[in-house]
């Protein structure tokens, strides 16, 4: 088969197509052959280096996949020909920038119906990441305001759009330019975070989605038992006791693998109510320039390799 690996931290130049071996799925896996496979910034951050993940290379990056089981090992919860998609390993290497990956069946779950394979490979990774912010650490309910900071990127996107489907009033932060493109996602009010003082304008709000790293400057729109989300500082020590001190609520997440919530995503996309923004694909062949498009942290909505 083949796959996107590299064998020194580096520029996306440091990636290459080679010929692998395909893997064979153990008891409780399923061998899948990939369709596409999303790219997010974590994949450029851990390919040069700044955020060294899986140690050392030589070694394959990417998680988010959409693909067809090839093959179910003994006592998998899928069977061949099943499209499923899902955020393998995540956060130890899933390789999935590759033709086939063989994943445990309890981290993938059954690809939504409504989509195609290389809109449910933009879903994994920032979809769960929204979710189990949320969903799972903030509780977010119906009638509460929550405040999202980088609303139209790959994350920020699909965290407007389950907040609204929880029923919230949505504030989302972005330059002009992308202020169309939330509304049409449902966003109740959006502004410009380049503006001075903006966050003046936001007002109170029941829980702050960050993942911008305004960690501290978000609090002041946060009342007391407001709730702090961040996925940029869930390792910041200092600023969950600081949150903790002015009587708010921290909640660090690093996102991770987990069926159950990807099919409850899968049934609001279903339902019409998320809908992922692709901003671009790539074929897998040219995973450097989808990284060189994806480090200019301007994308609107994800990236995704399609592989075959």
């Amino acid at each position: 088969m083949r796959a996107v690996v590299q064998k020194s931290f580096g520029g996306p130049e440091v990636l290459e197509l080679v010929e692998t071996e395909r893997p064979t799925p153990l008891g409780g896996e399923v061998l899948v052959r990939v369709h596409a496979s999303g790219v997010n910034p974590v994949d450029a951050a851990v390919r040069s280096g700044a955020f060294p993940l899986l140690g050392e290379p030589p070694f394959g990056i990417g998680w988010d996949i959409s693909g067809v089981v090839e093959q179910a090992g003994p006592g998998a919860r899928f069977k061949a020909g099943d499209e499923v998609f899902g955020l393998p390993f995540f956060p130890r290497a899933a390789t999935g920038y590759a033709e086939y990956v063989a994943v445990p069946s309890r981290q993938v779950a059954r690809k939504p119906a409504s989509l195609d394979h290389v809109q449910a490979a933009a879903l994994p990774l920032a979809a769960l990441t929204a979710w189990q912010g949320l969903v799972d650490a903030a509780r977010l309910a119906e009638g509460q305001r929550v405040l999202i900071h980088r609303a139209a990127g790959g994350v920020g996107h699909l965290a407007v759009q389950i907040a609204k489907a929880r029923g919230a009033h949505v504030t989302a932060l972005a330059s002009e330019p992308k202020h169309a493109f939330l509304r049409s996602l449902g966003a109740d009010e959006v502004l410009d975070h380049r503006e001075e003082g903006f966050l003046e304008r936001v007002g109170q709000v029941d829980v702050v989605f960050d993942s911008s790293s305004q960690g501290t400057a978000s609090l002041a729109v946060l009342p007391e038992g407001g709730v702090l989300v961040s996925i940029m500082e869930h390792w910041n020590t200092e600023l969950a006791a600081e949150v903790e001190a002015a009587g708010r609520r921290f909640a660090g997440i690093s996102v991770e693998p987990d069926y159950a919530s990807l099919e409850a995503i899968a049934r609001l996309v279903d339902e019409g109510r998320i809908r992922p923004h692709i901003a671009r694909t790539f074929p897998l062949e040219e995973a450097g320039q989808a990284h060189e498009l994806i480090a200019t942290g301007r994308t609107q909505g994800k990236i995704v390799l399609t592989v075959g």
